[in-house]
């Protein structure tokens, strides 16, 4: 072992890498269960990125109109392009009403309608009676600022739940023992520059998506997928990574979201003529078609030269003709982002817009209890879950996204898988009962990588090559795909990889808020997810959900209605094998089997 650090050691029955929703709601399940807790986050918790989710939370109340937690399932997979697991996606959606209910009792302050009972509003790619009937009233709302909401009730319920917050730590790696099983994380705290080792008896990963592999995102600069890499690292693969969702409404010039409920409140898209434009391309459901098929459609308007502005380079979201109440009362926080980053009264003037990264649908496969699946990658072997080790929200892909996430599920996902999980890996901890220091020679390969990475004294710093990395994503990786591209994009990143191994310079030499290092590491992690992407991306020769190849157009359910699998090694040779979809459900309370077998997905 390294002789320069000396480690400190903590024993808890769950560990929780990452403090946003789905970590906390996780905490709060598994501290309620009596399990000893504790929570990593690298920054404060109040800072994790769900504070930035605005819209809603969907669940199917019926509140507003007559709604069901069938109907929302066949929305859930219709958005999903039929590559969501519908297993997994009855599970979220039945429990949904509930979920609702328990936050509400949690003192989350939903927004209320005239009768006093919890508003919803219409979100994108949602109707009902299977899609044949009206709008669906889904999105349950705290005005348009949900995810902060959420995020600040479910610290609240985890402190009294007596979870131990380990706030500024930097998660490095997962530990496992011979046998395979994990037992914890290898973590650098960044106030005082130690080492730390967390052992328990369950691991739960909650650490967000990789959205900052992109040039311009929504998400924040912390988004930048540890635990995704973590997993990699550890040998396991990754699921769907070539899904990457871009979100129509990203403000121009800085990529911050204008909440989906904008238009779910009424705004309309716009062109440089002053077209409602979205006519040509969802005739039915307008500005509230799913998110892939806006923003394809804001591109090629775009690219006909119908944009705005001196450039043509964007499009306009108008807010000025719904009435000044509804604005000021539903939408304060986009009024306020608007007027602070824009200059612009939206009570007069319109928004300017362009999709922008959003969500990574991909991740760590899990069940529906957040366990983590270790695939069949040969012939002869067997599908199993991994020992002590789960993942939820958006680091994971349980999978009830697949190819394009309906606005309102991800708070939904990660309130549902983050209590199933919480639960799961409480009750495991508990009957398991005895803690282990892991060995040293389980940490010493951990330690190892660490110095490699702050020892390195080449030419270029580490956020040089992640622009580059960035920049490649964006050209190479975009809304609009093709082999050439594709390919393009695969040589740069392994040039990337080259640069990161051979020409990275790290110039701070201490441990006490070494940002150099620390953003030498979270390139590490974003340079593997983003191989495993493109990878993906490459081999997917067809078009479905918000991965659109021009060169392969079609969806195809014969050779493609399967789940992607990636993994990497440390020279970046990603290795590529696939598992099936799961294309029946059975209700928690109605035990006949459901379902959605494909269809044409029209909006």
């Amino acid at each position: 072992m390294a002789p320069a650090y000396n480690l400190t050691h903590h024993h808890h029955d769950v560990l929780i890498v990452g403090a946003g929703g789905a970590g906390l709601r996780a905490a709060v399940a598994a501290g309620e269960m009596g399990a000893s807790v504790a929570c990593l986050s690298k920054v404060p918790v109040t800072r994790s990125h769900t504070v930035a989710a605005q819209g809603g939370i969907n669940a199917a109340l019926g509140n507003r109109t007559a709604d069901d937690w069938h109907w929302h399932m066949y929305d859930t997979i219709r958005g999903s392009d039929w590559l969501g697991d519908q297993d997994a996606i009855a599970f979220m959606c039945e429990q949904a009403p509930e979920a609702i209910i328990e936050l509400e009792h949690m003192g989350m302050p939903f927004t209320r309608d005239d009768n006093g009972r919890i508003y919803q509003r219409a979100y994108g790619g949602q109707r009902t009676d299977f899609g044949k009937g009206g709008l669906a009233y889904r999105a349950c709302a705290v005005a348009d600022r949900t995810g902060h909401s959420l995020l600040h009730t479910l610290y609240a319920q985890s402190l009294r739940c007596k979870a131990e917050f380990f706030t500024e730590y930097v998660a490095l790696d997962l530990i496992f023992d011979d046998e395979n099983t994990c037992r914890g994380v290898l973590a650098w705290q960044l106030e005082t520059g130690e080492l730390h080792v967390f052992s328990a008896l369950a691991t739960i990963i909650a650490t967000g998506g990789f959205g900052q592999a992109y040039a311009s995102t929504t998400s924040s600069t912390i988004c930048t997928g540890d635990g995704g890499a973590m997993a990699l690292r550890a040998g396991l693969a990754l699921q769907d990574m070539e899904f990457i969702q871009f979100h129509p409404t990203g403000l121009y010039g800085t990529g911050i979201l204008i909440t989906e409920g904008a238009r779910g409140e009424g705004a309309i898209l716009r062109n440089g003529e002053g077209e409602r434009f979205m006519e040509r391309y969802a005739p039915q459901s307008m500005e509230l078609a799913s998110r892939d098929v806006i923003s394809r459609a804001m591109m090629q308007e775009i690219l006909a030269g119908r944009g705005c502005g001196p450039e043509k380079a964007y499009l306009h979201l108008c807010l000025d003709h719904l009435k000044p109440e509804v604005v000021d009362n539903k939408l304060p926080s986009i009024s306020a982002i608007a007027r602070t980053f824009g200059r612009i009264d939206i009570h007069k003037e319109p928004i300017p817009i362009l999709p922008a990264v959003h969500y990574t649908m991909g991740g760590i496969p899990t069940n529906c209890y957040g366990e983590v699946i270790k695939p069949s990658l040969t012939q002869g072997e067997k599908e199993s879950t991994v020992p002590g080790l789960f993942a939820i929200g958006e680091a994971a892909s349980t999978s009830v996204h697949g190819a394009n996430r309906l606005g309102c599920n991800a708070l939904l996902e990660l309130v549902v898988f983050g209590k199933s999980a919480g639960e799961r890996a409480g009750k495991l901890a508990l009957a398991a009962g005895t803690h282990k220091t892991p060995a040293d020679d389980t940490i010493e390969p951990l330690l190892a990588r660490f110095d490699a990475i702050r020892d390195q004294r080449g030419s270029m710093r580490p956020a040089a090559i992640r622009r580059r990395m960035q920049q490649t994503m964006q050209r190479c990786a975009s809304i609009f795909r093709t082999a050439v591209l594709l390919e393009e994009g695969s040589r740069t990143l392994r040039d990337i990889w080259n640069n990161m191994q051979h020409d990275l310079h790290i110039s701070d030499t201490s441990m006490i808020w070494n940002n150099d290092l620390l953003d030498a590491l979270e390139l590490d992690n974003l340079l593997r997810q983003a191989s495993v992407s493109l990878a993906c991306a490459k081999e997917r020769t067809e078009s479905r959900g918000a991965h659109w190849r021009e060169d392969f157009p079609k969806r195809d359910d014969t050779q493609w209605l399967r789940h992607s699998l990636g993994c990497v090694d440390g020279e970046g040779n990603v290795r590529l094998a696939s598992r099936p979809v799961h294309l029946t459900a059975q209700g928690i309370q109605t035990p006949e089997p459901i379902s959605f077998p494909p269809e044409e997905r029209t909006y």
